[in-house]
């Protein structure tokens, strides 16, 4: 019988057997599985570190007003001002982006797919900017006619709803061609709305009438009224739907609605006499934060935490001066407080009710929203790796024939994944000049460890 010698290709640093030579059917399954399962080992870790990526906190940030009328920056040069929506990474605190937007910046809300932000942007025309939250850029604006004040999207991310400083009507935005879909008539001046989870109910604030009106958002008509406190202004709903939360300015109250049979029953006192603004509710639905702004700049400027379960405010934070928006992180562990008159952002950890960090933000900002973190494109592109390294496989297995036809396989498989891993960096400096991104430390290091592994098996 003939030997066979054993012959070796050598690429770069990888010294690979021919298969059909020296690699055995059995060794060659275990080669096949150990990149199989390497392969997906990366995936889950690039998995794992999207999931745990920081979200980003956006903070509409209005200006300053003068006695001529007009708003401007802090350090005026004689130019229009920008006035802009800023973009807080939550793991560092740092202010990563500035998206400028036209008009005066309000009130602000997200998607639920967190792919878009909605900020009512009165003044130099009565509109809605869509901001695309992957450029961090206006992609959009829908005019909706006087003064837009608060904004809110419904559930399933396919409707905008305004509120009108001056009129009685609630504008509803269709989100696939961003216009104008109708008006839904209230009856009263409304100041700020809410959707239940379910999509069905639409709460809207009634100011000048201290009412709070529910809305069949299948008919858009009113079905019924609620009595609240003195100036009902903000509103908040429960995750779970169960409790709608309204802040009373004129009572210094919140007003607590159960929404099975949508009455009032609870008032809970905040803030010792100085007035409330906004309002939001923990993930978990056990406590509510509500901004005392203060009748004077020498009071209010608190937080007050209430215990939902026995309806009573158990903790008192002080703040920077005038808060006016609220927030409150997926995971409960941080609310974030816009701080008009301080130009900054208060960040408090909810384990301890006390104030960790400080943002400086802009000017005067008044609300702001947290967007979970979405990375669309770092799992396209790992499912695309996958399943090209699945192909790859498939064709190796057929392609054994000649140790040209295993080199030019190998050769292919090396360029692809550097082509892979370079798409990867690009696609991840691309975020980070955008919104400065920043993911945990473990999902980088286990996805090189992961690849290091990889490479040493199948170098073996």
């Amino acid at each position: 019988m003939d030997s066979k010698n054993i012959s070796t290709i050598s690429i770069d640093t990888f010294s690979i057997l021919h298969p059909s030579a020296a690699i055995s059917n059995k060794a060659y399954r275990r080669y096949t599985f150990i990149r199989a399962f390497g392969i997906t080992a990366l995936l889950i870790l690039i998995l794992i570190g999207v999931a745990g990526a920081a979200p980003f906190a956006y903070v509409t940030n209005l200006g300053d007003y003068d006695q001529r009328g007009y708003y401007y920056d802090t350090n005026y040069n004689g130019t229009l001002p920008t006035h802009n929506v800023a973009v807080i990474d939550t793991a560092t605190n740092n202010v990563t982006a500035r998206v400028p937007v036209e008009g005066w910046p309000r009130d602000i809300a997200v998607n639920p797919a967190g792919t878009k932000v909605y900020v009512a942007t009165p003044g130099f025309g009565p509109t809605i900017s869509v901001i695309d939250i992957a450029t961090n850029t206006v992609s959009a604006t829908v005019n909706v006619g006087r003064y837009p004040m608060q904004v809110a999207v419904n559930p399933a991310g396919t409707k905008v709803y305004v509120t009108d400083r001056d009129r009685t009507n609630i504008s509803v935005i269709d989100t696939a061609t961003n216009t104008l879909m109708e008006q839904i008539n209230v009856g009263m001046i409304t100041r700020n709305v809410v959707i239940s989870p379910d999509g069905k109910k639409i709460y809207v604030t009634n100011i000048f009438n201290n009412t709070t009106s529910v809305i069949d958002a299948i008919t858009n008509k009113v079905t019924t009224t609620i009595s609240v406190g003195d100036s009902p202004n903000e509103v908040a709903i429960a995750p779970d739907g169960n409790k709608v939360y309204v802040t009373n300015t004129g009572s210094n109250t919140v007003s607590v609605i159960d929404t099975t049979a949508d009455n009032v029953t609870a008032t809970v006192p905040v803030g010792d006499g100085d007035t409330p603004s906004d309002i939001a509710v923990s993930p978990d639905g056990k406590k509510a934060y509500v901004t005392i702004s203060g009748n004077y700049n020498d009071s209010g400027n608190t937080v007050s935490v209430i215990d939902t379960v026995n309806n009573t405010v158990t903790a008192t934070v002080p703040v920077g001066i005038t808060p006016l928006g609220v927030a409150v992180t997926p995971d409960g562990k941080n609310v974030y407080v816009t701080n008009a008159k301080s130009d900054n952002v208060s960040v408090i950890d909810t384990d301890t009710d006390t104030v960790t960090a400080t943002v400086n933000v802009g000017v005067h900002p008044t609300n702001v929203v947290i967007v979970p973190p979405t990375d669309s494109d770092m799992t396209a592109q790992s499912t695309e790796e996958t399943s090209s390294s699945t192909e790859d496989m498939g064709v190796e297995e057929t392609n054994i024939s000649s140790s040209e036809e295993i080199n030019a396989v190998e050769l292919n498989n090396y360029s692809d994944e550097n082509n892979s891993e370079s798409g990867t960096d690009n696609g991840s400096n691309t975020n980070e000049s955008s919104k400065n991104n920043s993911t945990p430390g473990f999902g980088l290091l286990g996805s090189l460890t992961c690849l290091y592994v990889g490479w040493k098996l199948r170098k073996k």
